[in-house]
């Protein structure tokens, strides 16, 4: 149309051309006949853009969602771990708890049976005292009575008890 426009004669003193009726009448109907195809083009460009943004959509939803169940499994698991950390704590806590009761039950113990044992070996030991009195008892009257046999005899009395 401008190539038209250009290659037409102008009207002196006016900014006008004279144009060829025929030459735009055929620009024109090329225009109707590519008007439609552009319409066409531009009805499809927004038909796609509409399905486009749809599927942007569609896919935000579901990145969302996914993004949201993400987000909750990692929970879900920080606080599986969290609570096993705390009974891994507390276990570990019940067990120096018992063990410190069993070496403080054992150290008792030991010192019960220590106690026993030097109560045991005081009786033992005082009985054998007992005992070793009795027989230093007996060697004693048995000495005692050698010796008066043994003076009696240097006199030349013997008497017979």
């Amino acid at each position: 149309m401008e190539t038209l426009l250009d290659t037409s004669k102008a009207v002196p003193v006016s900014g006008n051309v004279l144009v060829d009726k025929k030459k735009i009448m055929e620009l024109v109907d090329q225009l109707r006949l590519a008007i439609p195809q552009e319409v066409k083009a531009a009805v499809e460009v927004l038909s796609q853009k509409d399905h486009i943004i749809n599927e942007a959509n569609l896919d935000a939803r579901r990145t969302k969602a996914q993004a949201e169940d993400d987000y909750r499994e990692r929970l879900d698991q920080n606080e599986i771990t969290e609570l096993a950390q705390k009974r891994a704590t507390e276990t570990l806590s019940e067990a120096e708890e018992r063990a410190n009761r069993i070496i403080k039950q054992t150290e008792n113990d030991a010192k019960s049976r220590l106690v026993d044992a030097d109560a045991y070996a005081l009786r033992s030991l005082r009985a054998l005292e007992r005992q070793l009195n009795n027989i230093t008892e007996s060697v004693r009257k048995g000495i005692d009575i050698l010796a008066e046999d043994t003076v009696v005899g240097a006199n030349g009395y013997h008497t017979a008890n």
